[in-house]
């Protein structure tokens, strides 16, 4: 749904001239998880179960390293147990049937929900808790470099308006909201000197202009790593986190950079 999507990037950048600096999700939409699988039947629903835990239990806790711990194994083999109900949607809905393989081999949306109770002892039983507070409105100041072409993304015009839509996308697992800068925004800031400045200075540029703070970032692709090459920033409670990602798609960058500042501002720490 390419014309869907470019009306949220656009809203989402018209977000930078009153975006509410935070929102606190409701438990109807922080306890569910969505996975894409093939058809309806048993087997893939259970794989689909097996992700949506993981999900639910990241974008409940704001916790990216609980999918690498050990007693995941042991919950997902169980990840049926913990949903209270699913439901699907068929991604090809409305288009005919054109081949011999029929509905059961249609990708689907699987939504599961669950109940809080359920997924914070989880979380506790994981050593986490979940992160109730609001989730803040994050103003990205990154700046783009591809062979020739060096531009910092904003709002306002049509170059980057891909990566607006993706870092967009970025952010709904875990309910988090970005905002861009209108070109006139920026103070000064070219694609050379926003890599050096001070966070202090763009977290008072993204609060003055309603977001709760900067989010900054660096992308640079790279013909040896055969991807790009994304650096991030954010300042938070005294102390200014970086992080990397090495040779990934500009819509995995995006997923890095979102998922460890929601690692950060739920104080789960260094991403």
């Amino acid at each position: 749904m390419p014309g869907f999507s470019r009306f949220v990037a656009g809203l989402t950048g018209l977000l930078w001239l009153g975006a509410p600096s935070g929102f606190a999700a409701t438990p109807a939409e922080l306890y569910q998880a969505q996975t894409i699988v093939t058809g309806t039947g048993e087997p893939n629903r259970q794989i689909g179960f097996k992700d949506c835990l993981e999900k639910v239990l990241v974008r409940v806790s704001g916790d990216q390293r609980l999918t690498q711990k050990s007693e995941m194994l042991a919950l997902r083999n169980k990840a049926a147990d913990f949903v209270q109900s699913f439901r699907y949607h068929d991604r090809l809905e409305g288009v005919p049937i054109h081949d011999e393989q029929g509905t059961h081999d249609r990708l689907h949306d699987l939504t599961c929900l669950y109940k809080p109770a359920v997924v914070d002892k989880l979380l506790a039983q994981l050593g986490s808790r979940p992160w109730h507070g609001d989730r803040q409105t994050l103003a990205v100041f990154l700046a783009t470099e591809q062979g020739a072409r060096h531009f910092v993304l904003t709002a306002d015009e049509d170059r980057g308006q891909t990566m607006r839509e993706s870092f967009t996308n970025a952010t709904g697992p875990l309910l988090m909201r970005v905002t861009f800068p209108k070109a006139r925004q920026l103070a000064g800031l070219d694609e050379k000197a926003l890599p050096a400045a001070d966070m202090a200075r763009l977290d008072q540029l993204a609060k003055n202009a309603g977001a709760a703070r900067a989010l900054a970032g660096s992308i640079v692709w790279s013909d040896k790593e055969l991807g790009w090459i994304a650096d991030w920033r954010l300042a938070d409670r005294g102390k200014t986190y970086q992080w990397q990602v090495r040779g990934v798609s500009f819509d995995e960058a995006f997923r890095v950079a979102v998922r460890g500042a929601a690692q950060i501002l739920s104080g789960n720490g260094q991403p």
